[in-house]
């Protein structure tokens, strides 16, 4: 997977460059853009400034376990990246998390978070996980929901998080469910994210059912039937669960991509940067590193910012809409020896609301109690732990512990891990760890970000061969980009 690549053979000046691809980064969506367009007879050529393959799909060892360093798993609202993963010959590798659900740290203690809602936000506000976080006065006001007209949160074209979310169930909701899983997950507050791009078919399915809770259970039960269908195409998914993941880790997708990519003839060249982009009477010029490549095709698969940071140029009606940078995340993990987590204190992991003082991380992650086969090659009394730092609002927001110093962040996760999980866990109980940081990875859907995504997809179509992919534009998560870079290559097929 690391490397540079040799040096291909690419069409100079003058050259019919109409059979030729190149996409720049070497992330999921441009794997997957190179495949769609080796599988349609395209001459492919993929540019990435990296030294790795994958994007934040990525892996490092730690403790003798090769373990993901970014995504770990997927949204099953979607067959999307089951679907990608059977097509590589993982299909039998699929796996759902151990049934045991997660927790919620909030400020006057821990509780378990419910395992029925989308967003954190629950399909029905009486449920005894629920109203112990909610209380009595907090399930009532969100029971208020199912009377409210259909109309309220789904009237404005665009809105936030928060906004529904409050308006519809109430500020308890919000920020006693909402904000831990919006943070853990988008790393992001609630209130400036866009609902439409975080939450897709949330509103449109409100106001086809009536009410917020009603619209999220018709959500869970179409991602649990997809859950079910994606395990081996046959077998059932365990309860509670709406994400799944593989057998060694999702970055094990981006292992067998390459391989294929490889058999296709594709060229794969590491350390590129990319320095211009021309659009020329031919199709697209793209310099990097000293060297020029024409192309009739030209996928653009990099972060918003960076992706209209290059292609203004050729086409100055992007200027202007160049999105906020996503907030910097720092993932600490630790391998320890600690018998004591055997009993998986907290489930699968643990989601610190904002409010709550004396800790750090936003989430942890208690791996080992997550995905069995990782339980099965740790061993007995060995136990992998992700906790994860840095909320955003966007650009110019404060990174606070996620800016920390690789030794700083190791304590603060030692701190925070036995707190967290009601287990001392010291210097002495650790075998490994590492530190993984991710700027810009997790793309920052601000609201009226929707309407920005589909005039830059408007400009870019105006734009003979060119096509933009990518988080950013898709959602987060694996599902949405999967699904998304498929259909966009598909559709200039």
């Amino acid at each position: 997977m690391r490397g540079a690549q040799t040096q291909p053979e690419h069409a100079l000046p003058g050259d019919s460059a109409a059979g030729l691809a190149v996409v720049v980064g070497g992330g999921m969506s441009g794997l997957l853009a190179a495949r769609g367009l080796a599988k349609a007879g395209i001459t492919v050529t993929v540019l990435e400034a990296g030294d790795a393959w994958g994007g934040c799909v990525g892996s490092h060892t730690v403790g003798g376990l090769e373990l993901d360093s970014g995504a770990e798993s997927f949204a099953t609202r979607s067959t999307a990246v089951a679907d990608l993963a059977r097509e590589l010959g993982l299909g039998e590798n699929i796996v759902t998390p151990h049934p045991g659900g997660a927790w919620v740290q909030l400020p006057d203690g821990p509780q378990e978070l419910p395992k029925t809602g989308v967003l954190g936000i629950p399909s029905n506000p009486w449920d005894p996980e629920v109203r112990r976080s909610l209380g009595l006065a907090g399930s009532l006001r969100a029971s208020l929901d199912r009377y409210l007209p259909a109309s309220v949160g789904t009237s404005a074209d665009v809105t936030s998080v928060s906004a529904l979310v409050r308006s519809r169930m109430g500020k308890r909701v919000l920020e006693r469910l909402v904000a831990p899983v919006v943070g853990g997950v988008h790393s992001a507050d609630p209130g400036v994210l866009d609902v439409d791009m975080v939450a897709p078919g949330l509103r449109a399915a409100l106001r086809q059912h009536g009410s917020l809770g009603a619209a999220v259970a018709s959500q869970r039960k179409a991602a649990l039937g997809l859950a079910a269908s994606s395990q081996n195409g046959t077998g059932a998914a365990k309860a509670g669960s709406a994400v799944g993941s593989l057998k060694g880790g999702m970055n094990t997708l981006i292992t067998a991509l390459v391989a294929e990519l490889r058999s296709r003839g594709v060229t794969l060249i590491s350390g590129a940067r990319v320095d211009s982009i021309t659009h020329t009477e031919s199709g697209w010029q793209v310099s990097a590193a000293d060297t020029t490549y024409d192309a009739g095709r030209l996928v653009v698969a990099l972060d918003g910012p960076a992706a209209v940071g290059l292609l203004e140029e050729a086409l100055p009606e992007l200027s202007g809409l160049r999105p906020a940078a996503g907030p910097l995340v720092s993932l600490v993990t630790l391998v320890v020896d600690v018998p004591e987590l055997d009993r998986r204190p907290r489930g699968t992991g643990i989601l610190v609301a904002p409010q709550t003082t004396g800790i750090e991380a936003k989430a942890l992650t208690h791996a080992t109690a997550k995905w069995d086969w990782l339980a099965d090659e740790a061993g007995p009394g060995t136990h992998v732990l992700r906790l994860s730092y840095g909320r955003g609002e966007g650009a110019d927001a404060p990174e606070s512990a996620a800016a920390l110093s690789d030794d700083a962040l190791f304590e603060a996760a030692l701190r925070d891990a036995s707190t967290l999980l009601t287990v001392p866990i010291v210097r002495e109980d650790v075998l490994d760890w590492d530190v993984v940081r991710w700027a810009g990875a997790l793309p920052f859907a601000a609201v009226g970000h929707k309407q920005r995504v589909g005039e830059v997809r408007r400009i870019c179509a105006e734009a003979e061969g060119l096509s933009v992919v990518g988080g950013w534009l898709a959602g987060n998560g694996l599902a949405a980009v999967v699904a998304d870079t498929r259909a966009q290559i598909d559709a200039i097929l």
